[in-house]
C-alpha cells in the first residue's frame, strides 16, 4: 500500500492537469498489454497494425512489464499543455536524469536495456532527438486523429474535479477518483500498489492527472524527488469510442423540445459544442441555439477550459432527467 500524507500547505496545493506525453506512454502501454482493457478494443484493431520497427526507440522503452521512465512523463506546467511544448521538455532533459531512469528500467525490469534503450543510455543526445521524431510520428498515425475527443474528456476531467475541490476539498477530489484510492484524515492511501510505501508532503503539492489509456490501473510517480504526481482514469472514459446518442426522454422531450432534451442527455460529461454536434447529429448552428436557450433558461452553465468551452447540465437539468 501507498500512502501520502499532506501538510496543511499541500492540502491547498492540489493541482490538475493532463499531458499528451503521458497520453503516448500510456498508449503504448496499453497497445502492449492489452489484456483487461476491453474498452480500447476499437483502438487496438485499428492502431495495432501500425505498430511496427520504427517505433523500436519507443517499444525499446516502454516494455509493457512495468516501470516506464519518468522521463517520459515530464511534469506538466500548465493544466492544459500541448505536445510541442512537452516535446521541448522531452529533448531538454538533463543526460543525468535519463541514465537515472533508465538505471532504475533495468533494475526493476531485468533485461530490459537493450536497443535502442541501450543506445539512448550510451549518447543521450542523438537519442533524445530520434525518440522525439518517432513519439511524433507515433502521435500522427494513432493519436491525432481521436485527440479532439480525448481533450475533451480530459479537459471535461479538470473542470469536474476542480468543481470538487472547490466545494467539497480533497475528499471530494478522491471520493470517485478510482477504486483502490481511499482518502483519510489528511491522508491519501493507494491500495493497489505492490510495495509499501510512505511519503509526506512537506510543499511539493501532488499533481493529478486525468488519462484515456491508462483505465482501468492508476500510474504513480510519488517515490521521486520533486512534485508527487498520480495519473488516474479519466471521467466517462467508457464513453470514448461509443457512436451513436444517448436517448432522449420522451417526456422531457415534450415539455423542452427533442433536441434540447437530447443535449441535456448527453451532458452526463462537460462537452463542447463540436463534440455534441458530432454525438447527436445536429448541425453546429442548430446545437448553438439550443444551448444558448438552455443557458438563459438555467439547465446548462459554460466554463472555459484550455482552448474549449464547456457546457455542464446543472442540478435543476438533472432533476428533469432524473424525474
Amino acid at each position: 500500500m501507498l500512502t501520502v500524507a499532506f501538510s496543511a500547505y499541500d492540502l491547498t496545493s492540489i493541482r490538475f492537469a493532463y499531458s499528451p506525453l503521458r497520453e503516448v506512454s500510456a498508449g503504448i502501454q496499453a497497445l502492449r498489454t492489452p489484456a483487461g482493457r476491453p474498452l480500447h478494443l476499437p483502438w487496438f484493431k485499428q492502431v495495432g497494425p501500425l505498430i511496427g520497427g520504427d517505433l523500436a526507440p519507443l517499444l525499446d522503452l516502454i516494455t509493457g512489464a512495468g516501470y516506464i521512465p519518468d522521463f517520459l512523463c515530464p511534469v506538466p506546467t500548465s493544466p492544459t499543455p500541448d505536445l510541442a511544448g512537452e516535446l521541448a521538455v522531452l529533448r531538454a532533459t538533463p543526460h543525468e536524469i535519463i541514465r537515472t531512469d533508465l538505471d532504475r528500467m533495468a533494475a526493476e525490469i531485468p533485461g530490459s536495456l537493450t536497443g535502442c534503450a541501450m543506445e539512448l543510455y550510451q549518447d543521450p543526445g542523438p537519442g533524445l532527438e530520434r525518440l522525439a521524431h518517432v513519439i511524433e510520428a507515433f502521435w500522427r498515425l494513432a493519436m491525432a486523429p481521436h485527440w479532439p475527443r480525448m481533450r475533451n474528456l480530459l479537459e471535461g476531467d479538470l473542470l469536474y474535479r476542480a468543481r470538487q475541490y472547490a466545494e467539497r476539498g480533497p475528499a471530494g477530489v478522491f471520493a470517485d477518483m478510482h477504486a483502490a484510492i481511499r482518502w483519510e484524515d489528511r491522508t491519501l492511501y493507494l491500495d493497489d500498489r505492490p510495495k509499501e510505501l510512505s511519503r509526506t508532503l512537506n510543499g511539493e503539492g501532488l499533481l493529478l492527472a486525468p488519462s484515456v489509456f491508462v483505465w482501468p490501473r492508476l500510474l504513480y510517480r510519488t517515490d521521486s524527488p520533486g512534485q508527487a504526481v498520480i495519473t488516474y482514469p479519466v471521467r466517462a472514459v467508457a464513453t470514448l469510442w461509443e457512436r451513436g446518442t444517448a436517448p432522449a426522454p420522451d417526456a422531457l422531450a415534450a415539455v423542452i423540445g427533442r433536441s434540447r432534451a437530447l443535449l441535456l442527455a448527453e451532458l452526463d460529461t462537460p462537452a463542447s459544442t463540436t463534440d455534441l454536434s458530432r454525438s447527436t447529429g445536429l448541425s453546429p448552428a442548430n446545437v448553438s441555439e439550443q444551448l444558448a436557450l438552455l443557458l438563459s433558461a438555467g439547465l446548462v452553465t459554460k466554463h472555459r477550459v484550455g482552448r474549449a468551452m464547456l457546457y455542464v447540465r446543472t442540478p435543476r437539468a438533472q432533476a428533469l432527467l432524473d424525474d
